[in-house]
């Protein structure tokens, strides 16, 4: 499979060069930036700039952005009024969060991606017909805005009411909506279990978050080496293989001190599911 990674592993560091080059032959043919301002600021042209100038030069490809879940620089930190939320009942907050979504989609303009992987919904949304609703109207304008500028957006499942596999499926058979997408394992092994998550997907799936858990905690681990981590990979990785044509094998992982060295760690992720 090919081989890819999210930035999500430096997502409390700014996202520089330095940072990129370190990927570059490394092995990993694609990256996947997350859009969160203390790591990419989405509203900052110097920065976009900097990284449209490195990626025309460079055999590194953006495979996809991660979508804003916040619209901080703290990740979240300043309260419940940063939540980037797509599927919000108040309308004044669903505009203002498909504004935010826009700045990100506009880094297409001059470092062109496939994806954008999008959330449908906060953390602790529960399921409701009214939040469809919303997010259909949202994903109506946003899917356009994107279209434009090349990009195709994708859904990910999550752990909230409305974003489980049946649910998803659900959202887009009331919707007609034609969409992918981005299958997360951590994600689907809290909610339903990889592999029933991946059946009820497959035929949509156009890119992966691929990391490890407990069941319980949503925790990123490095899968085939951090300690906590519960994913049955032998039984998931020929899974995922079968359909390796559509998408990467993309790490979506945490720092953590226990891999000070984490190229060298990934490399051997790699390596270890591989060999499954």
């Amino acid at each position: 499979m090919n081989h890819a990674i999210s930035m999500h592993y430096f997502i409390n560091h700014r996202l520089t060069t330095a940072a990129l080059d370190k990927l570059s032959g490394s092995g990993i043919s694609a990256v996947e930036i997350f859009c969160a301002r203390q790591h990419l600021d989405y509203h900052n042209h110097a920065q976009i700039d900097e990284l449209a100038h490195w990626f025309r030069d460079s055999e590194l490809k953006l495979h996809s952005l991660h979508s804003p879940m916040y619209n901080d620089d703290a990740n979240g930190r300043s309260g419940p009024q940063s939540i980037v939320n797509i599927a919000h009942l108040v309308k004044a907050k669903r505009i203002a969060a498909c504004d935010e979504i826009k700045r990100a989609l506009e880094i297409a303009e001059q470092v062109p991606f496939r994806y954008l992987v999008q959330h449908l919904g906060g953390p602790q949304d529960d399921y409701d017909d009214g939040k469809f609703d919303a997010g259909f109207a949202s994903l109506d304008e946003l899917r356009l805005f994107a279209k434009h500028r090349g990009v195709e957006i994708l859904l990910e499942n999550i752990p909230n009411g409305l974003s489980s596999a049946e649910k998803l499926l659900l959202f887009l058979g009331q919707t007609h909506l034609d969409m992918g997408f981005c299958f997360d394992t951590g994600h689907a092994h809290i909610m339903g279990g990889v592999e029933k998550e991946f059946e009820l997907l497959k035929d949509r799936i156009r890119s992966l978050h691929v990391h490890d858990n407990d069941g319980v905690k949503d925790a990123h681990l490095f899968p085939t080496l951090a300690n906590g981590g519960s994913i049955p990979w032998a039984k998931v990785m020929p899974m995922l293989r079968a359909r390796e044509h559509q998408y990467p094998l993309l790490l979506e992982l945490k720092e953590s001190p226990e891999f000070p060295q984490p190229l060298e760690a990934i490399r051997k992720i790699f390596k270890n599911l591989e060999s499954f």
